[in-house]
């Protein structure tokens, strides 16, 4: 296990630097060797696949799935680096890449340094499992699109301030930029809203489990991003404003999930479950 940690780990960063050094070389001008995507995709395949046994691993016991805080960072990094790594061919992600990786190789580290100890599955029902899933992948999707805010903001700030183009080549433009920040944004709420509906479906009692904070936050969360996408279709939003909404809308769903997570299992000891 803690040999698989580790290579999934260097994987990771080696994959994230190999994404770095072909951004820097379209920025140049120069167009990248198709070997050299090839190498990148089978790097970043090899550590999407090293994740995943390092969660099963820690995740999946013979009483259901063991979602402790650190393994929901990490399914939550498994589901962030497959969303880029695949999709990086078809969309500008190169960038995301850059930071996400990292990322994922970190979440990977602290699932291995922090096992889960409470949130046994054997006291989930599978809908409250598949609940959980859903909640994750939701996440994962608007962190991305949270990410792609902040590179929105500063390529705005960089043409506002007339910066080098050798920087301003390292980015696709900024109207594309901001396409695939609504994409994102559409794609989460879709999935959070199936997290929000599946969640009124299978939990029983939102005291008992303690869910009523997490609920309220995500509900809220919710409305802030439905009402982004609204506004996009309806008036053309763009720009700084929405950056500011995408990311106080993050915001309110990582206290949603993790915030509420954190105090219940690190420091009340207790799960969502019971």
């Amino acid at each position: 296990m803690t040999t698989l940690t580790f290579i999934c780990a260097a994987f990771y960063l080696v994959t994230a630097w190999r994404l770095n050094t072909r951004v820097m070389v379209r920025s140049s001008g120069t167009e990248v060797a198709t070997e050299s995507n090839q190498l990148l995709l089978a790097l970043g395949i090899a550590a999407i696949i090293l994740h995943g046994a390092t969660i099963y691993e820690g995740t999946v016991t013979a009483d259901g799935l063991r979602l402790g805080l650190f393994n929901a960072l990490s399914l939550v990094g498994l589901t962030v680096a497959a969303l880029v790594l695949f999709a990086v061919h078809g969309k500008p992600l190169d960038n995301l890449g850059v930071f996400v990786l990292p990322l994922s190789a970190l979440s990977v580290l602290l699932a291995w340094i922090f096992p889960a100890t409470t949130g046994s599955g054997a006291d989930m029902s599978i809908g409250i499992q598949l609940h959980a899933l859903v909640s994750i992948v939701a996440y994962g999707l608007l962190a991305l699109a949270a990410l792609q805010a902040v590179l929105v903001s500063v390529q705005d700030r960089w043409l506002r301030a007339k910066t080098s183009m050798t920087r301003l080549r390292a980015l696709p433009p900024l109207a594309r930029q901001e396409s695939l920040l609504f994409q994102l944004i559409g794609a989460g709420f879709f999935f959070l809203s199936l997290a929000l509906v599946s969640g009124t479906m299978f939990v029983q009692d939102l005291f008992a489990q303690h869910l009523v904070h997490k609920t309220l936050l995500s509900g809220v969360a919710w409305i802030v991003f439905g009402v982004i996408l609204l506004g996009r279709w309806r008036y053309g939003w763009r720009g700084r404003p929405v950056i500011r909404w995408c990311l106080t809308a993050f915001v309110l769903l990582a206290l949603a999930y993790f915030g509420a997570k954190l105090v219940l299992e690190e420091i009340l000891g207790r799960s969502w479950s019971g």
